[in-house]
């Protein structure tokens, strides 16, 4: 909390000291409306190196769009309010169909001031350097943004402690080596707390590592490394299936002895569960079991053969969450494929 606060009030002062310093220079300038430069600059800084820098090219853009449209406007309506309504309806239509809408309220301030003066080609200079100051002080006060790997990192080991300490908890489920008040013989039981909010950290943490991911992506433009964002994709998607792996735990009532087996797998995915693991030998182990449940007795019991049942759809699950990380590798990620 302390240090999100640290950050926003960091921020805050960075804006606010961007602005005003565009606003000193485009009064130095001597420049018109100069406070103009200011806004445009507050405007125009983003969270991140890549929205700044796409943000900017697109108000470039809408801006010469802007004096065209006005200097049609203006000059077949004369300098009116009428003029200026005409120019709001065309560039508003303009930016809405080609995705510049947060241009609308910064160009039309500058084509404001073409109507205050009753002049166009003499206030073109003018309002050009304030466009041209207010975006250069927006970009350069992002320039010193950098990407942070090792921020990253903390965040998604997070996610990687959630994943693993579910994998133990169906484990020792499955291996009913903890009981819970009201859990039946040959039940599973859950802790409690274990039921739809159990996942709520898992998801929490992944949004964190998401957001950081994303941030790192933006504060590196010129870089085309998407390793952090195909990482948290992956996680994403173990973490989908991990909880049908779950709701399929918590639906069994009756535990036959292939549980323990499908406990000690779930168990050790969670001792190789690390960013680095290739999940070669886990899938063997893994497929193994699938051939060995295949070749047991038959069930002697409704309740049991259901159990079975479940039992080996999760192995399914289980094959599938291995697959996931095995697909990530085997894309070129090249942090992922240094191995044990």
């Amino acid at each position: 909390m302390k240090n999100r606060l640290s950050s926003k009030l960091a921020r805050s002062l960075k804006i606010a000291l961007a602005a005003v310093l565009a606003i000193a220079l485009a009064g130095e300038l001597g420049l018109q409306y100069h406070t103009t430069a200011g806004i445009i600059t507050i405007l125009s800084i983003q969270s991140t190196k890549l929205e700044t820098f796409k943000t900017a090219g697109k108000r470039a853009l809408a801006f010469l769009c802007a004096l065209v449209l006005a200097g049609l406007c203006y000059g077949l309506l004369g300098y009116s309010v009428w003029a200026f309504g005409a120019y709001l309806v065309l560039f508003i239509l303009l930016c809405l169909v080609m995705g510049w809408q947060e241009a609308i309220a910064m160009d039309s301030v500058l084509v404001s001031h073409f109507l205050s003066q009753g002049a166009f080609f003499s206030l073109l200079g003018n309002e050009a350097l304030l466009f041209a100051v207010g975006t250069g002080f927006g970009i350069l006060v992002n320039l010193h943004l950098r990407s942070s790997r090792e921020r990253f990192t903390l965040s998604s080991d997070k996610v990687d402690r959630q994943i693993k300490g579910i994998l133990g908890d169906m484990a020792r489920w499955l291996a009913q080596e903890e009981q819970f008040p009201g859990a039946g013989e040959g039940s599973v039981s859950c802790p409690v707390g274990c039921g739809e909010n159990y996942f709520d950290p898992l998801w929490e943490a992944l949004g964190q590592a998401e957001a950081c991911a994303v941030a790192n992506y933006g504060n590196a433009p010129f870089s085309r490394d998407t390793y952090e964002l195909d990482y948290v994709r992956m996680r994403q998607q173990q973490a989908m299936i991990l909880r049908a792996v779950y709701d399929n735990v918590r639906g069994i009532t009756y535990l036959p002895s292939q549980a323990g087996q499908v406990a000690r797998l779930l168990g050790q995915i969670q001792q190789e569960y690390h960013r680095y693991n290739n999940v070669e030998g886990l899938l063997v182990q893994l497929g193994t079991l699938l051939s060995d449940m295949q070749t047991q007795n038959l069930p002697q019991s409704r309740e049991e053969f259901e159990a079975r049942a479940v039992l080996f759809y999760i192995l399914k699950q289980l094959e599938e969450l291995l697959e996931v990380k095995k697909r990530f590798i085997e894309a070129g990620n090249a942090d992922a494929s240094k191995g044990d």
